[in-house]
C-alpha cells in the first residue's frame, strides 16, 4: 500500500513539475509512512500538506462513497472468500462508473435534479 502511495505521489508530482502541489490528506498511517517522508521533505519548496482533522468524514467526501460501497456490498451480505467480495466490490463501481452524477448526488455535490 505504501508503494502505491509513494507511486501516485510521484506520478501527480510529474504532471505538475512548474507548480506548487497542495496535498490533503487524512490520518491514514501510509499518509504519514517513514517511506514518504524523504519524498515530502524532498519536495517541501513547492508541496504542502494539509492534513485533515483526525476524525473527519465530512471532509473527506470519499467517505461518503465508503459508506455507500459498504450498505452495497458489505452490510447483511455473506462472502465465502476474497474473491467474491472483490467480484461484489468490482460489480458496484461498474455499476457506478456510468454515472458519475449520482456519485456527486451522494458526495453532496450536485443537487439532485427535480423530476
Amino acid at each position: 500500500m505504501r508503494m502505491l502511495f509513494c507511486n501516485f505521489s510521484n506520478t501527480h508530482w510529474n504532471q505538475y513539475p512548474d507548480k506548487h502541489v497542495v496535498m490533503v490528506l487524512d490520518h491514514a498511517k501510509i499518509h504519514r509512512a517513514k517511506v514518504l517522508q524523504p519524498f515530502f521533505h524532498e519536495h517541501e519548496e513547492r508541496l504542502t500538506l494539509v492534513f485533515l482533522p483526525p476524525y473527519s468524514p465530512n471532509f473527506n467526501l470519499v467517505e461518503r462513497i465508503w459508506g455507500w460501497l459498504k450498505e452495497s456490498v458489505i452490510a447483511n451480505r455473506f462472502h465465502a472468500n476474497r474473491k467474491e467480495l472483490q467480484e461484489s466490490t468490482i460489480s458496484f463501481l461498474d455499476y457506478l462508473a456510468p454515472f458519475p452524477e449520482k456519485v456527486l448526488q451522494r458526495i453532496g455535490q450536485i443537487a439532485m435534479s427535480e423530476n
